[in-house]
């Protein structure tokens, strides 16, 4: 952390009312071949990746590959602004292309420096540069906006719980799985389109900003914030993601906050930010949350390590707030890249499955949301894991315990062997049967397999796709060629079919 340094500056940012040279080629062919045209026919990107959950989400004709995002937050008038500067490169010859927004005002944008048109229809932000991309140009946009975000409620996704970007008492909380990180910034919202990050948060004197990855600096300044009249003295929070990262997983999160910093005993680096008020709250065994949180990370992620292969970012920790909505504490955890968001106090095994998550759902993540299960039922084992080497029930015995307290057929109302784990449908991607009932899959396929293999296979599988966004045929595939066995039935009955199958 650098020491704080004074300056005094203008954010140039929405305020409160937002206002919303051609060089002839001379022919030298009577006719160009009809392949150079078509090489050289500029069409929009498409407004979506086709994702059969969020068939509109994500959007085509690039790839980002850094956002930088710039922005101010003022918890007096709940007003965020800003802007997000994004690196891309195209990847089709590209005359128009979206991004994702869900509300904000958009004032400005740039495409590599120059004013481009832009226009809105729901949630889309479609851009029409001055000229168009070639495939394979880097390019930077630059969309210059402001608002109050959205806090996304009454989903059946998440079974109406609130997500996305939650105003707190002292500031904001982001948990934005699967579609809300468009809330807060315009991004190519889709786990499929990973990439880097740097965050720049100015926030009052007197709050602190949290965001993923490493803190690189920190400064004092003064800043008109926009539904102020005169300057206010603020500190700006410069945190980088190094880390290849989907939107869903950035978070940022202002407030008043406890830090302790440090190493696992493995040598990940930690960062732990607490809400004062969380530390009032009694933890497991009466100790101070702050060190029930740390202790709880370094542990895991060193058995993640040890188990499952490198640690894919560069730290480890977790942000813990005070988090509410219309006063109502939350009961929340989210897997955001390196350091976890969670609500209050959560059991151990929480922790343990948030951070399995850095390897499983982060780190190697899904193709579409249709495959979800590669994410929760990964982490759920995990958890699962955890609980047995800290003396509790097995992994087995867990398992079958899940599996004997589900009925069949599934109560009205109820579903769980109703849903099918490799294809869940949109409204059920969060059922448990795609947490515990993937659970028991791993299970029942370790003891199918063995254990030398099973876990060979849970490395094998984080190094060759590290990074990488995979399918579930991916997955079978190698579990076939690590075990050496034919897996076809057993995949068959338990992830691609609904119904209750009897134990293997």
């Amino acid at each position: 952390m650098s020491p704080l340094r004074t300056s005094r500056h203008r954010l140039r940012t929405p305020g409160r009312a937002l206002p919303l040279a051609v060089a002839a080629v001379a022919a030298v062919t009577l006719a160009a071949p009809a392949d150079a045209a078509v090489q050289h026919r500029f069409t929009p990107g498409a407004p979506g990746v086709g994702d059969p959950y969020f068939p509109h989400l994500g959007n085509g004709g690039y790839d980002v590959q850094h956002y930088k995002l710039k922005l101010a937050y003022d918890p007096d008038h709940d007003q965020l602004d800003g802007t997000a500067r994004i690196t891309a490169r195209a990847t089709q010859n590209l005359s128009t292309f979206n991004l994702d927004l869900n509300g904000m005002d958009v004032e400005r944008v740039t495409v590599d420096g120059r004013r481009a048109h832009h226009k809105r229809r729901g949630t889309e932000l479609t851009i029409t540069p001055r000229k168009g991309l070639r495939k394979g140009r880097h390019f930077t946009v630059a969309v210059t906006y402001g608002g109050v975000p959205r806090t996304i409620v009454g989903s059946p996704i998440v079974f109406g719980s609130p997500y996305g970007f939650l105003h707190t008492p002292d500031g904001a909380y982001v948990g934005a799985e699967p579609d809300g990180a468009s809330t807060w910034f315009p991004a190519n919202d889709h786990p499929s389109d990973k990439a880097r990050y740097d965050f720049s948060l100015t926030v009052p004197k007197g709050l602190g900003a949290v965001a993923n990855g490493v803190l690189v600096s920190k400064r004092a300044g003064k800043t008109v914030l926009s539904r102020r009249r005169s300057a206010t003295d603020t500190v700006t929070y410069d945190w980088r993601e190094s880390g290849l990262m989907a939107s869903y997983l950035a978070t940022i999160d202002i407030g008043r906050w406890d830090v302790k910093t440090g190493k696992t005993a493995g040598g990940v680096p930690m960062y732990v930010a607490i809400d004062p008020e969380v530390r009032k709250l009694s933890a497991p065994g009466g100790v101070d949350p702050i060190d029930y949180y740390y202790d709880t990370t370094a542990k895991s992620t060193d058995l993640w390590v040890k188990l499952f292969g490198e640690y894919p970012f560069n730290t480890a920790g977790a942000i813990v707030d005070d988090a509410r909505f219309n006063d109502q504490p939350l009961g929340f955890s989210l897997e955001t890249n390196g350091k976890p968001v969670y609500s209050a106090i959560r059991p151990d095994r929480t922790i343990a499955h948030e951070m399995a998550h850095q390897w499983w759902g982060n780190s190697v993540g899904p193709r579409t949301w249709q495959q979800i299960w590669l994410n929760e039922s990964f982490a759920r084992w995990s958890n699962w894991y955890w609980t047995e080497l800290q003396g509790g029930t097995s992994v087995a015995a867990q398992a079958r315990a899940t599996y004997n307290a589900k009925p069949f057929p599934d109560p009205a109302g109820a579903p769980y062997w109703s849903v099918v784990i490799a294809d869940p449908q949109r409204d059920t991607m969060f059922n448990d049967r795609v947490y515990s009932g993937g659970g028991m899959v791993l299970q029942f396929l370790r003891e199918k397999i063995g254990d030398e293999r099973f876990f060979a296979l849970l490395r094998a599988w984080y190094a060759q796709n590290r990074d990488k966004n995979v399918t579930t045929e991916q997955f079978t595939a190698l579990a076939e060629k690590v075990s050496g066995q034919d897996l076809d039935e057993f995949f068959r009955t338990w992830i691609y079919s609904p119904g209750k199958p009897p134990l293997p």
